[in-house]
């Protein structure tokens, strides 16, 4: 028998896990391009084989370019280098051949965007990667064309784009400020967190709505099947039992600073890591 939310949320609150990111602080971050990371042939077999797998799975998988983290270095106090390499989804196969701390991790954006009734979230439709998931909009940051730096512009300009196709809500790029930098414990994925201005949750509803009966009709569906607002503590319980793992750390921080007069306003100073 499965457990339901109501002992999900119960087990949470009795045997409480380590964080499953850290929030990293930094007044800059810059990215260092290095090559992937070498494959044995062994390696590569396999990694060819799992993918075979997942498309066998679901054929509408892409294997499409990625962003890869490779690891943080401080080479001054306040300031971040992130170095990065270019790869595509196939590769995170390694996830299931070596250690954690041997694979390589993602870099992903996502966008806080506040309505009048809390934070928007949505729930993955059957064709993502982890359907039934709360996230918040968001997705795998592509690495800039050839010759053109990886930064935060490009990551905002990425985070704008994924705001459009999953909830039909467009944003001007320079209305998004960093929020958060978080990074994951078990693989070291990194998440660059933009909070955009607030909006009318009706009017989040009714573009997430178009979106969906548009895409639909063209028989693809919507990344996000369903949306909810959620409200700090107050969040719907179906949220917690199954979410992003970075989200309600990152929930929780936001409407820390609320409650603390900051609105959860945004700035370049990303918070401690613990």
């Amino acid at each position: 028998m499965t457990d339901g939310p109501e002992r999900a949320v119960t087990r949470r609150a009795t045997q409480p896990a380590l964080p499953a990111v850290a929030f990293v602080d930094t007044d800059r971050v810059d990215f260092v391009e290095h090559p992937p990371p070498p494959l044995t042939a062994a390696e590569g077999r396999a990694v060819d084989r799992l993918w075979a797998e997942t498309t066998a799975r679901n054929p509408a998988t892409f294997d499409g370019p990625l962003v890869a983290s490779l690891g943080l270095d401080r080479p001054a106090p306040g300031r971040v280098s992130v170095r990065w390499a270019r790869t595509t989804y196939r590769h995170r196969a390694l996830r299931r051949l070596r250690p954690p701390g041997e694979v390589p991790g993602s870099v992903f954006v996502t966008v806080l965007l506040p309505t009048e009734e809390g934070l928007t979230v949505g729930r993955g439709s059957p064709a993502t990667a982890a359907p039934g998931r709360w996230t918040l909009p968001g997705g795998a940051a592509e690495p800039p064309p050839e010759g053109r730096p990886l930064d935060l512009a490009a990551l905002r300009a990425h985070a704008v784009r994924e705001l459009a196709e999953e909830l039909g809500v467009h944003a001007a790029e320079s209305e998004l400020r960093l929020s958060a930098l978080t990074r994951g414990a078990r693989f070291g994925s990194l998440g660059f967190h933009f909070l955009a201005p607030p909006v009318p949750a009706g009017l989040v509803r009714r573009h997430h709505a178009r979106l969906a009966a548009a895409e639909s009709a063209h028989g693809i569906g919507p990344e996000l099947d369903t949306i909810a607002f959620v409200t700090g503590p107050d969040r719907p319980e179906t949220v917690l039992a199954r979410c992003a793992d970075y989200l309600p750390q990152l929930l929780d921080r936001h409407f820390t600073r609320a409650d603390r007069g900051g609105g959860g306003a945004a700035h370049d100073r990303t918070g401690r890591t613990p």
